[in-house]
C-alpha cells in the first residue's frame, strides 16, 4: 500500500542516515514483533502499531510483512503492505514525523506526504481502494547499535486522519 510503503521507509530512513557510525549486527536477533507488548498491532511479520484504535482512519492496513525480519545491516529489506484507502488522498496531505535513537531525537519535522512516496516512486493522488505493494530498501552496512523509534502521523490537507503508526524499541545489536 502507497502510505504503508512509505511509512515502513521512514522506519529505515534514520538507519540509513545515521550510517556514519560504525557496527556490526547480531544475526540471531529475534524478530521485531511483540504482540503482546503493542496495544493497537498492525498484522503481519513487522513492529508496528496503531497510535490510537485506526477505526476513525481514512486508511484500513491489513497487513504490513517486513523480510527479512529483523531488518538486517547490510541486507535488503523487503516491505510487503496492504490497505484499502476510504477517501482518495490529494496533494497538501502532511505527515509529521519523529524518529528516536534512545533518547536522542534524530528527526522530528512535518513534510509533504506527495513529495515523500516519490522516494518509493509513487505519486498523488492516492486513490480510494484496496492496494497492495511491495518495496525493497538497501540497508547499509554500518547502523549505529541501539534502541530506535518511529512515529508517523498523517493528514489530509482538510486536517483528516488518514493514519497514526510507531515502532518502539527496535533493537540493533552489536555482535561480538
Amino acid at each position: 500500500m502507497k502510505f504503508l510503503s512509505a511509512a515502513a521507509l521512514l522506519l529505515a530512513s534514520p538507519l540509513v542516515a545515521a550510517a556514519s557510525f560504525p557496527a556490526l549486527f547480531d544475526p540471531s536477533q529475534a524478530p521485531i514483533r511483540a504482540e503482546d507488548e503493542r496495544k493497537n498491532p498492525v498484522d503481519g511479520e513487522n513492529p508496528l502499531e496503531f497510535c490510537e484504535p485506526p477505526s476513525s482512519h481514512l486508511l484500513t492496513i491489513d497487513s504490513v510483512d517486513l523480510s527479512p525480519n529483523p531488518p538486517q545491516a547490510g541486507e535488503t529489506l523487503t516491505i510487503t503492505a496492504s490497505g484499502t484507502f476510504h477517501e482518495t488522498i490529494t496533494k497538501g496531505a502532511i505527515v509529521n514525523v519523529e524518529v528516536k535513537w534512545g533518547v536522542i531525537t534524530l528527526v522530528k519535522q512535518t513534510m509533504d506526504l506527495c513529495d515523500q512516496i516519490e522516494n518509493v516512486d509513487l505519486k498523488c493522488p492516492l486513490e480510494k481502494g484496496s492496494m497492495v505493494l511491495t518495496k525493497q530498501v538497501d540497508l547499509p552496512k554500518q547502523i549505529p547499535p541501539g534502541r530506535y523509534s518511529v512515529l508517523a502521523d498523517v493528514y489530509t490537507k482538510d486536517e483528516k486522519k488518514v493514519t497514526c503508526l510507531k515502532a518502539d524499541n527496535i533493537e540493533f545489536k552489536i555482535k561480538f
